[in-house]
């Protein structure tokens, strides 16, 4: 259940009104979409604004009401000026849409909001202003009250990356180079980070031994897991962690609303902590505070995007390995005919993805690679316990990533598809997933424009969501996995 850490949208409509046309016309397809929409907390403004002393009455209006979302409403050819100022006065994300005729004759009952929107969109661009305009934005009550609910998800994750401090311990590990991406894109998105070392969080952990908030925290995660899916003296020192992370987000919000981790969690880690902190940091993504691995940066950043715009938690997983022909021709062959073998993966990590999107056996259980390095060989687990480990469940998922490359600039990929209903037979928290054309999307897009292995997942198909929330905040490299009739520009045609 995700917490306060996401922002919740009061979503506000102002109608605009050019004077030469009926101000009625404005006003009654204002009332109709208010009508239509089935959204919760829309606020509608009274004021409708034909010159810019109502704009700015309108925005004082939506302000005082607490709106931090816009629908700016064209229900005629509108006022081109004071309804582009309503993005630059209004402290928050502005969606321009407009009235399609049929709800009245065509001579009094034109409005002409078809024309407008071109004045509007060149007007926006002339004062450098960022108003969201949907795929089709002009359309009848019904039309715009689904434009409407489109644009909440959008708006809850434009709201929550300008209100965000991403917190990292580090640094990163030594050639892990997935997690080595320049912090300037962070800026220019307005996301603030705070950078720390894993010394510093090993102060504050040992500072939070003997918190009374402990046992209490103990019962819940037993409760989580159930009996037999646990280590029992293991759950206060991961409890203790849990609070260190919890106060020190408390604490160190700063400016900011919301906040993210990016973690280092090895080598050192488990020796000096004394276990391995994957199964706490399910926990907090569950919460919706994404807490990402091995300081992967962008990944925290992208998992918290996916959050806002599913309303579900989300993980970060690597693009791990491929699936064996044997276990294709056995598993998938037959029952899953969509997907040839190169459309399918598994999607790993140790143990960070939330319990609720996992299968009923998964459990707390102990870093195997972690196990090999860091404990006697033949020794029963300790350090290296703290994982949660088992199958991911079968779901709709979306795979993607928000990347600053080395040039520094800011580029990103999505793709829709399924994890399916396939037992792995490995270890960690692991999945298979099915993605169409990810042979290709593969060698195209991951490997030719250098991404890393590291890849968010939403449970859902979000990918619409996605795209929009990317388009909006600048990226112009929104990759994605296309189909067989559209090659790569890098795609030999010969082959």
């Amino acid at each position: 259940m995700l917490g306060s850490n996401i922002p919740v949208v009061k979503l506000g409509i102002i109608a605009v009104s050019r004077d030469c046309f009926p101000i009625t016309l404005s006003t009654a397809r204002r009332s109709a979409i208010v009508q239509a929409y089935r959204g919760e907390d829309l606020y509608e403004c009274p004021v409708t604004v034909e010159n810019e002393t109502d704009m700015l009455k309108a925005v004082a209006d939506v302000k005082e009401a607490g709106c931090n979302a816009l629908v700016v409403f064209l229900g005629n050819f509108g006022p081109e000026t004071p309804e582009t100022l309503i993005a630059e006065k209004f402290d928050g994300p502005c969606m321009f849409v407009a009235a399609a005729e049929g709800d009245g004759d065509l001579i009094n009952g034109r409005g002409d909001a078809y024309c407008g929107m071109l004045n509007c969109s060149y007007n926006l661009g002339m004062r450098h202003l960022k108003g969201y305009i949907p795929e089709y934005p002009v359309g009848t009550a019904s039309d715009i009250a689904q434009m409407m609910a489109d644009f909440v998800p959008v708006a809850r994750a434009i709201i929550g990356v300008k209100n965000l401090k991403i917190i990292t311990f580090g640094p990163r590990p030594q050639d892990f180079f997935a997690c080595n991406a320049p912090i300037k894109g962070l800026y220019e998105l307005g996301v603030e980070i705070e950078e720390n070392s894993e010394l510093d969080l090993l102060v504050s952990y040992k500072a939070h031994a003997g918190d009374p908030r402990i046992p209490a925290v103990c019962e819940d995660m037993a409760k989580e897991m159930g009996e037999g899916k646990y280590y029992a003296d293991l759950n206060e020192r991961m409890a203790q962690f849990e609070l260190t992370l919890l106060d020190w987000a408390e604490q160190h919000k700063g400016a900011r609303q919301y906040v993210a981790f990016a973690d280092k969690c090895w080598p050192a880690f488990p020796s000096q902590f004394g276990f391995e902190p994957c199964y706490v940091n399910s926990r907090l993504v569950t919460r919706g505070i994404p807490v990402a691995c091995e300081v992967d940066i962008y990944g925290a950043l992208s998992e918290y995007i996916g959050m806002c715009v599913s309303g579900d938690t989300v993980t970060l997983l690597d693009i791990n390995n491929s699936v064996p022909q044997s276990m294709y021709d056995e598993k998938i062959q037959g029952r899953y005919n969509a997907y040839t073998l190169t459309d399918t993966f598994m999607g790993f990590h140790c143990g960070n993805t939330p319990s609720c999107k996992m299968c009923a056996d998964r459990a707390v259980k102990y870093q195997l690679i972690q196990h090999r390095v860091l404990e006697p060989a033949g020794s029963e687990p300790d350090i290296s316990r703290g994982t949660l480990e088992g199958d991911i469940a079968a779901s709709d998922i979306t795979f993607y990533r928000l990347q600053c490359d080395s040039n520094g600039d800011l580029r990103s990929y999505i793709a829709q598809g399924e994890v399916l209903d396939v037992p792995t037979g490995s270890f960690g928290g692991i999945g298979v997933f099915a993605i169409p054309e990810m042979g290709r999307f593969y060698r195209h897009v991951l490997i030719q424009k250098g991404y890393p292995h590291h890849g968010a997942v939403a449970f859902a198909h979000v990918g619409k969501y996605l795209y929009e929330v990317f388009k909006f905040l600048g990226v112009k490299d929104i990759a994605y996995n296309q189909p067989k009739n559209l090659p790569y520009p890098t795609e030999n045609p010969f082959a």
